[in-house]
C-alpha cells in the first residue's frame, strides 16, 4: 500500500506541473500549508481523502485519476465486483476501498473502510458536504467534534462532515460502509 501513496502523491506532483500551478496556489485553495502540501506531494505525510478531493477538484479532474492514473468510463452505470474497488490504505490500519470510482461526474462518494485495532486514535479530519457510515462488521467509534460514538454492525451515522471527525474500531478489525457527497 505504501507503494500505492507514494502513486499517488507523484500523480498529484505530475498533474500541478502540468497544469503550471504553484504548489502554495494549491495549498492556499486547499487549506493547508505549502509546506504540508508538499509533503503530500512527496510522500511524506499521507493526503487526506478530503484533501485529495479538493486538489481534484482544483485540477479539474475526476479523483479516480489521482487515485488509479485513469479516467472513470461509465455514464449510465458501473458495476464493481466484490473485492474489486479501488483500495488505498490511507494509514496503518485504515483501508478505504472506492466502489464508484469508474462512474463519470458522481455525486457521492460510496467506500468500504476496513479498519484494524490501533493503540492511536485517527487524527480527526474535516471536509465539505455530508457523509453517512454504516457498521458492516464489528465495532467502529466514531468521533464528532468531541463526542464518541460507538456504533456495532447494523448502526448508522449521518453527520455534518464540516465538524472534526475520525473512526477507529475498538478491540477487533471492523468494517464500514461511508458515503460521502461533497
Amino acid at each position: 500500500m505504501i507503494d500505492e501513496l507514494k502513486m499517488i502523491a507523484s500523480r498529484v506532483r505530475e498533474m500541478r506541473e502540468i497544469l503550471g500551478m504553484s504548489a502554495g496556489a494549491i495549498a492556499e485553495k486547499i487549506g493547508t500549508s505549502e509546506a504540508e502540501y508538499l509533503a503530500y506531494e512527496n510522500a511524506q505525510d499521507d493526503i487526506p481523502v478530503g484533501k485529495l478531493y479538493l486538489i481534484a477538484s482544483e485540477f479539474g479532474v475526476d479523483p479516480t485519476v489521482l487515485l488509479c492514473g485513469d479516467s472513470p468510463r461509465m455514464a449510465d452505470y458501473t458495476i464493481v465486483r466484490g473485492g474489486k474497488g479501488v483500495s488505498v490504505e490511507r494509514f496503518a490500519g485504515y483501508q478505504f476501498t472506492s466502489l464508484a470510482y469508474n462512474f463519470i461526474g458522481r455525486e457521492m462518494e460510496p467506500m468500504i473502510v476496513a479498519l484494524q485495532p490501533s493503540a492511536e486514535k485517527p487524527e480527526l479530519v474535516t471536509h465539505a458536504g455530508q457523509e453517512f457510515n454504516f457498521v458492516l462488521e464489528g465495532a467502529v467509534v466514531v468521533t464528532i467534534g468531541q463526542r464518541e460514538h460507538e456504533l456495532r454492525a447494523g448502526d448508522s451515522i449521518y453527520f455534518n462532515p464540516s465538524i472534526p471527525h475520525g473512526q477507529h474500531c475498538v478491540d477487533a478489525p471492523a468494517r464500514f460502509l461511508t458515503v460521502i457527497n461533497e
